[in-house]
């Protein structure tokens, strides 16, 4: 399954918003327009459904509700979270899933549902508050995704929803591991237990992954020549060897490798790791702009197979230049005063015409979301 369509009322920068996805999206837009912001309300959803979570977790690891909701939000008080589930290259909905959540204006102050709603198809198969959380409102702390013995008619959405995995990988984190002290975060998402993660998989399906992810690093970097997963010390390795003027080729570690080397690993890995909704924050951090320039054919290539969707944020010209991307995969945000709107690229009423005459999705979509005057940055220095 795949995620069609979200809406958005009064979460982080978003007031308002409703708006379809494809199986891959890009979202672009400046500094501090809310794109890490907009994927977080992705693993919002993943963090209530996942085991040892739940909707006062995933409030509470958020700051709480005066934290997510949205500045501008005024006197609505609900912040609302909708979703639309389809099939891999399909726009007919097979679920929704609906919350409205809000803070209790005395007492504890936790996080409540206003409602929690689950559509299959077309049918309202639950619709709450129900006449057992009128009996008792503490029930309303919890939605029905997190319960098992309340979500068996919908279960499907919520192993879909524990299936959705974020990367921005760290090159510090995995390089000095120990120096980080406190608690792991779900999911690892920036890359601190990369290397656990890797030793996880069976030794059949890390080869076959390692070997195809050595396939391209022979090709980005230079005078690499092999990839290897080692132990010692029953603790894992990632072991690179290189050409080098010696017979014997050289060897380093991972912690020896530049951080664009171990960014495009776990790049390569995720991609082939699991079938959720992948969410890459900013891939072509430390990487030569012409390996940016492949990402968006490699994610297209690598995703069919597993019919998997992939949303990525992205500051990247390099990265937009591929002009097999369309339009309608390019989600612009743009700040107000009022929260930050988000629109589908094509709805730039002269982007058919600019792409017509020859311009990349880069030189059509980068000239709406670079910041207004921009070019007096410098004049304070």
């Amino acid at each position: 399954m795949v995620i069609s369509r979200i809406k958005l009322k009064n979460w982080k920068n978003f007031r308002d918003i409703d708006v379809a996805l494809k199986d891959r999206m890009f979202v672009v837009g400046p500094n501090a327009s809310g794109k890490s912001n907009f994927l977080d309300a992705f693993r919002f959803l993943r963090d209530i459904a996942k085991p040892g979570g739940g909707l006062q977790k995933a409030v509470i690891d958020r700051g709480g509700v005066s934290k997510i909701r949205c500045l501008a939000a005024r006197q609505y008080p609900d912040i609302e979270i909708e979703v639309h589930l389809s099939d891999f290259g399909s726009a007919d909905v097979l679920w929704k899933y609906a919350i409205g959540i809000k803070q209790e204006s005395r007492g504890y102050r936790l996080p409540y549902l206003t409602y929690e709603r689950v559509w299959k198809g077309t049918k309202l198969i639950i619709d709450r508050p129900d006449k057992e959380d009128k009996k008792d409102d503490e029930r309303l702390t919890q939605t029905f995704l997190e319960q098992i013995n309340a979500n068996k008619s919908f279960r499907e959405i919520g192993k879909f929803f524990e299936t959705i995995l974020y990367l921005h990988l760290v090159p510090q984190l995995l390089k000095n591991p120990y120096s980080f002290t406190g608690p792991n975060l779900f999911g690892d998402p920036f890359g601190k237990d990369f290397l656990e993660r890797i030793s996880k998989v069976s030794e059949k399906t890390r080869k076959a992954w390692l070997n195809k992810i050595q396939a391209a690093l022979q090709i980005a970097v230079p005078q690499l020549n092999a990839l290897e997963y080692v132990e010692e010390n029953g603790r894992p390795h990632l072991e690179a060897k290189y050409e080098h003027w010696r017979p014997n080729a050289a060897k380093q570690r991972e912690d020896q490798f530049s951080d664009g080397t171990l960014r495009l690993i776990a790049l390569l890995w995720s991609l082939q790791e699991g079938d959720g909704v992948l969410l890459l924050e900013e891939p072509e951090l430390s990487l030569n702009g012409a390996i940016v320039s492949k990402i968006p054919s490699l994610i297209s290539k690598i995703q069919r197979p597993k019919k998997r969707q992939i949303i990525l944020t992205t500051h990247s010209t390099d990265l937009l230049s591929d002009r097999g991307i369309g339009l309608d995969e390019i989600l612009l945000l743009t700040p107000h005063a009022e929260g930050t709107s988000i629109k589908e690229a094509f709805g730039i009423p002269e982007a058919k015409v600019l792409l017509a005459s020859g311009l990349s999705p880069a030189e059509v979509v980068q000239p709406q979301v670079k910041p207004q005057n921009v070019q007096q940055l410098t004049l304070g220095f």
